[in-house]
């Protein structure tokens, strides 16, 4: 299981968990256990083990229990009276413990619930001890009186000082380092985080290797772990303050290598900023976002997606209290036949738990009326300590008797039966847990009594066994399997983010949590009370253990509702043809419908963007006498036209290898140009407030749109429709009245729409199919609106300063923007949400992408191929001597043209 890994570097009997909650192990030493009876004296050889509110006894043989005597149950620590040894050989010193009570554990060897011998005398153990026999009564005789303060506080204040001390006498062994040329950059103290517990020592991290080395020597003497074998690392929430880190050297796996306390947040931050630093070009650091747009595009699944946001929002397999959440999916577990297809097959992911049986929630919402504030629906969290035990209890027995004091829970209250759990949680009056990982994992050992653990015997008579599994499941290896594809589902996939939005996102708190039915416990959410500020320590300590205990609300991560996965919305245009950017329409036939041609289009696409870093200039050509603005092509590829802000269209023959014609309609820039689709007309846009019609058979003007009172920034064509933006602050839509080619006087252009916005309109874009239409500002919001209605669907204020270029991704799902504040930013359609955000070393200018991979044009004048999901650049491809301000990429990805600030047009082509 997951976080049992945690525990499998020692074979040992003896281990952390039975010490009490926050209880610390701080040495050990060879001792005997000395056993009197009326005929004779019986040592049994093992360890002393010393820990701040109790004294264990490890004997070697296993079939002898261990031994735990409680410190505030000892009456009287002290030396045993040495007998005179004629010899003068060496002998122990002896400590004899009086107590009231002491507590026997894996007696025969066998994991089952504590012995708790209590008598009305005193007992006696008598210990004897190899070495240091008065450093270790000493240390006794302290902690136990720590352990008789009155006040919790008094007695933590008092063990968490002789834990510094020991910490502060203590260093690094630099002797462990694996190479001697090895360069230390930072030590200090530390505890390594299992769950229930955790272990003092020191953390040294070098120029090679972060090493933990342990107060006690326990489970080994020192951990290692490569700099260059991290994938990932987190700072977490740890007892509600930010001293926590997780490393992890696997990409997937949700069980860290090692989860580092510290005892303040500046120490925590230098090694966390020097690994991080260390691993900038070995590692990637993902966002929420970053993993949304993932998931969103099938990159990754329902389950790596819903582990990855339990890592971001501070969930952790170390951690009980906050341990990785899963929903409950199925809502049918009674059936023989599992019904994937069926919609009430699966459990309403818009609603908590709590929320899903009507009638209880009517229950609690009036008696969430008449509570004074702060008022909460649910007593009881979905996650906590004990709910993930109840699942696990299986494979971490010893967590679960660490957790309750050496106790099973009552054999009727244990986890039973799947459908049984299921119906707990609809009716229930306190019950609301979700599920945990290992439901949708792959090993199916907490189903099982694999242990043969004696779970006591129910009511009806029957002995805690293996779970019962739901009738449609044939074993357990086959539950997990379903259970995994409901996850994986079309409907799950469809309504995950309904869920994310409760658990993770927008309805966690606030208004939305209310109006969701959503509202728990206030010292569950981050930030609910501040422990630091309670001045009593009992009260403090007190508040913090209920805390830990009733379990955590996660870290919020999204404040927006979270896009859904698929969308019947935008469905039909996953298949739609790729458009990169608004030049991308000169396609001039559309696409057969034949499946086969769209799959091998498709896939040459795919090929295209895996090979981009492969681009290679193929000849380049100084044309215009300012910076090239925008640039078009005709469907063969024959001719390549150009706007300039010399105020030139230039016609370049690919065949020729130079320009043909030049055009001027102004004494004014001219700002973009399309090709329209009957091959024979351009279309250019110029900051003297017009559009030019261009007839390429007959070599001149063709018509003039005067239609706006200021720049013209940028022209889109779809479906005998233009579109026209402009530094007025509105991008108009205008109907062709013809095919576009009319010579009448009057305007074949009839207006449409007027679409008004707060600041000047300085790039537009279309999707794919010419449903949707995007438009990038002065002011750097970025609008989407209806093509069909001309209403906004989204507004989203997204650069700080004008945005250059904006543009859909070729399933119509997202937007890319960038802007003059050397941001690229991701939008999701849908929602609106922000889902990623790269800050770059400069600015971009103009940009071709397939949704994830993006080429973009820089202002050093380089080519920047960026990876969204990683937000790095891939490939650095060196190009222009001045910005690139256009670019033009073929329907197939495999040919692109750019233009720049040093005049010139460069032709590139993808090479295999």
């Amino acid at each position: 299981m997951a976080f049992v890994r945690t525990h499998e570097r020692t074979k040992e009997r003896f281990s952390l968990l039975l010490l009490d909650l926050e209880e610390y192990y701080f040495e050990q030493h060879t001792a005997y256990y000395v056993q009197s009876s009326s005929k004779k004296k019986r040592k049994i050889r093992g360890s002393l083990k010393v820990c701040s509110r109790s004294v264990i006894f490890d004997p070697d043989d296993v079939a002898e229990p261990i031994i735990k005597i409680p410190l505030r149950d000892c009456k009287k620590i002290d030396f045993v009276e040495e007998e005179k040894n004629p010899f003068n050989k060496p002998r122990p010193s002896a400590i004899s413990i009086s107590c009231v009570q002491v507590i026997y554990i894996k007696e025969s060897n066998v994991i089952a619930p504590y012995r708790n011998e209590r008598g009305a005398n005193e007992m006696t153990f008598e210990l004897e001890v190899w070495n240091k026999t008065e450093d270790v009564v000493q240390m006794l005789l302290q902690l136990h009186r720590a352990s008789y303060l009155e006040k919790l506080g008094d007695q933590t204040a008092m063990i968490a000082a002789n834990l510094q001390s020991r910490l502060a006498r203590t260093s690094f062994d630099k002797n462990c380092f694996q190479n001697v040329a090895e360069k230390p950059h930072m030590e200090c103290a530390v505890e390594m985080v299992m769950p229930l517990v955790s272990n003092p020592g020191h953390v040294c991290i070098t120029d090679a290797n972060l090493y933990f080395q342990p107060l006690n020597g326990y489970p080994e003497h020192v951990i290692q772990i490569k700099l260059k074998q991290i994938r990932r690392i987190y700072k977490r929430r740890h007892g509600l303050r930010p001293l926590g880190l997780e490393v992890f050297c696997t990409e997937s796996d949700f069980c860290s290598d090692i989860y580092l306390k510290f005892y303040n947040t500046a120490d925590r931050d230098e090694i966390y900023y020097y690994i991080a630093t260390f691993l900038e070009n070995h590692m990637t650091e993902h966002t929420a976002e970053s993993y949304m747009l993932q998931w969103q595009r099938g990159q990754l699944s329902n389950y790596q997606y819903l582990l990855h946001l339990n890592n971001l929002a501070d969930r952790s397999c170390n951690d009980l209290s906050q341990y990785p959440v899963f929903p409950w999916v199925i809502a049918d577990y009674a059936s023989a036949h599992l019904d994937l297809t069926n919609t009430a097959t699966f459990r309403d992911l818009s609603k908590p738990v709590g929320a899903l049986n009507k009638d209880r929630l009517d229950r609690l919402l009036a008696r969430y009326s008449g509570m004074p504030e702060p008022r909460f629906m649910y007593g009881s969290h979905y996650s906590s300590p004990g709910y993930v035990l109840f699942y696990l209890v299986r494979v971490a027995p010893e967590h679960m008797l660490c957790l309750q004091n050496g106790r099973y829970d009552h054999p009727d209250r244990m986890f039973n039966s799947i459908c049984d759990t299921w119906k707990n949680c609809l009716e229930g009056a306190t019950d609301f847990k979700e599920l945990i990982p290992e439901f949708y994992g792959s090993d199916c050992s907490f189903l099982e009594n694999k242990l043969s653990l004696d779970l006591g015997r129910k009511q009806n008579g029957r002995l805690v066994g293996d779970v019962v599994l739901p009738p449609w499941a044939s074993d357990p290896r086959d539950f997990l399997q379903r259970h995994k594809a409901a996850l994986e589902s079309q409907y799950v996939s469809e309504h995950l983010h309904e869920w994310i939005d409760l658990v993770f996102g927008y309805k966690q708190r606030g208004s939305e949590a209310v109006a969701a039915h959503n509202v728990f416990h206030p010292l569950t959410y981050e930030g609910g009370i501040d422990c630091d500020s309670i001045e009593d320590p009992d009260e403090r300590i007190a508040m913090l253990m209920q805390i830990l205990e009733f379990g955590q609300t996660p870290t919020q991560l999204f404040t927006s509702p979270h896009p859904q996965r698929i969308t019947s919305q935008f469905h039909n245009m996953t298949r739609s043809s790729s458009i990169n950017s608004p030049v991308s329409e000169l396609s001039p036939v559309s696409q057969p419908e034949d499946s086969s041609f769209e799959d091998l289009t498709e896939e040459s696409r795919k090929w295209a963007w895996a090979n981009m870093g492969n681009l290679t200039p193929i000849s380049s050509h100084k044309v215009h006498k300012e910076a090239v603005m925008d640039i078009a092509v005709t469907g063969d590829g024959a001719a390549i036209f150009s706007t300039s802000q010399d105020s030139t269209l230039k016609m370049f023959s690919r065949e020729l290898k130079d320009f043909q014609r030049s055009m001027s309609f102004s004494n004014m820039p001219l700002s973009s140009c399309l090709m329209l689709p009957d091959g024979k007309t351009v279309v250019c846009s110029s900051w003297d407030n017009n559009v030019y019609f261009y007839s390429i058979p007959y070599g001149r003007r063709q018509d003039t749109l005067m239609g706006h009172d200021d720049a013209v920034s940028e022209i889109c064509w779809f479906n005998e429709r233009l579109y026209t933006a402009s530094w007025d602050s509105t991008v108009k839509v205008w109907q062709c009245a013809s095919d576009g080619s009319s010579s009448n006087k009057r305007s074949p252009f009839q207006l449409l729409a007027e679409l008004e916005h707060d600041a000047g309109v300085n790039t537009i874009g279309l999707n794919p199919v010419g449903t949707l239409l995007v438009s990038g500002c002065k002011d750097g919001a970025v609008t989407i609106w209806d093509t069909s209605s001309f209403e906004v669907l989204q507004k989203v204020p997204c650069h700080t300063g004008t945005i250059h270029h904006t543009a859909f991704s070729p399933d119509s799902r997202h937007i890319l923007s960038v802007g003059v504040d050397s941001s690229m930013k991701v939008i999701d359609v849908q929602t609106g949400m922000m889902m990623s955000n790269v800050k770059a070393e400069e600015e971009q200018r103009c940009f071709c992408w397939d949704g994830s991979s993006v080429l973009c044009g820089g202002q050093s004048g380089d080519l920047l191929l960026w990876d969204l999901l990683s937000n790095t650049v891939t490939k650095r491809i060196p190009a222009h001597s001045g910005a690139v301000t256009a670019m033009w990429m073929n329907d197939l990805c495999t040919a692109v043209i750019t233009g720049g600030e040093d005049r010139q047009i460069i032709f590139w082509k993808l090479q295999s």
